[in-house]
């Protein structure tokens, strides 16, 4: 049954967000709603435009027998400044303040929409460079990676303190983690990556950068490549940090019961002239 032009555009644009990255060739559409390749590329070009000018993401026709069209989602700035000011008002909140210099985010990170807004924000770095799976370590950084794999299009993997016999043989390294100046453990199962991945390291928060240092001496263990770090929040830190690049959505510290919060660096990482070109073509 032959398909009306306002229900394939619908159809295609679910279909398109479920599966970012993704190459879905026109033949697959034309089969699907029974219409000419002719009458699908028209669509994807509606597709298109709509998509860049709402912000939603950049929408690839590739050409040719192989060819088809491709998602990418991403944040525009505009919209990344108007979330990251909503977290900044949320988490600046005097009752977040918890003993030790702490600030309360369980809350913030366990609400679907605000995390797949941090997702696709930390997506955003990655449109023009390819990143094969994404990592994380066994702490309130899950969701949030796995929200940042879920616009990548890519599998994520998490590192744990202990071994768990469930996950098979394991490679396990030593880090000091630099803001408890201990000596730590963490594991990562042999199946998690294949050799020669890009991998993108995420992270809930990062203080001395202890943590991802450990996760970058587990990629080198896979002989796996690091493709970048993003972290939801960095601390304040005195001295040298173990990871120079990386970045930050909010800078937040706690002191003498006060919460200061502040947007991160991510506006210089994310938002390069390059970029910005490339997402508003």
């Amino acid at each position: 049954m032959k398909v009306r032009r306002s229900d394939r555009l619908i159809d295609m644009t679910r279909y398109l967000l479920e599966r970012p990255h993704q190459l879905v060739s026109l033949t697959f559409f034309s089969k699907r709603y029974e219409s000419a390749k002719s009458s699908i590329s028209e669509d994807l070009t509606i597709l298109k435009r709509t998509f860049k000018a709402r912000g939603t993401g950049l929408l690839e026709t590739v050409p040719g027998a192989a060819g088809g069209a491709r998602l990418i989602p991403y944040m525009g700035q505009d919209e990344a400044d108007a979330l990251v000011a909503d977290m900044v008002t949320e988490l600046s909140q005097a009752d977040r303040y918890l003993p030790g210099g702490f600030v309360y985010m369980s809350d913030l990170l366990g609400q679907p929409t605000t995390l797949r807004q941090i997702g696709r924000l930390m997506a955003t770095e990655y449109v023009d460079t390819p990143v094969d799976a994404v990592l994380t370590i066994a702490t309130k950084g899950i969701p949030i990676a796995q929200s940042v794999a879920e616009f990548l299009n890519v599998p994520f993997a998490i590192v744990r303190h202990d071994s768990q016999i469930s996950e098979g043989s394991t490679v396990s390294v030593n880090f000091v983690s630099e803001s408890r100046q201990r000596i730590e453990k963490m594991a990562l199962a042999k199946r998690s990556l294949a050799a020669g991945s890009r991998v993108l390291l995420v992270d809930d928060f990062m203080k001395g950068g202890g943590t991802i240092g450990g996760m970058r001496s587990l990629l080198a263990e896979f002989d796996a490549v690091l493709a970048g770090v993003s972290v939801l929040a960095e601390g304040a830190f005195e001295g040298n940090r173990v990871v120079p690049d990386y970045t930050s959505l909010l800078k937040v510290s706690a002191t003498d019961n006060q919460i200061h919060v502040a947007p991160g660096n991510y506006t210089q990482k994310i938002y390069t002239p390059e970029r910005v070109n490339l997402i508003s073509e």
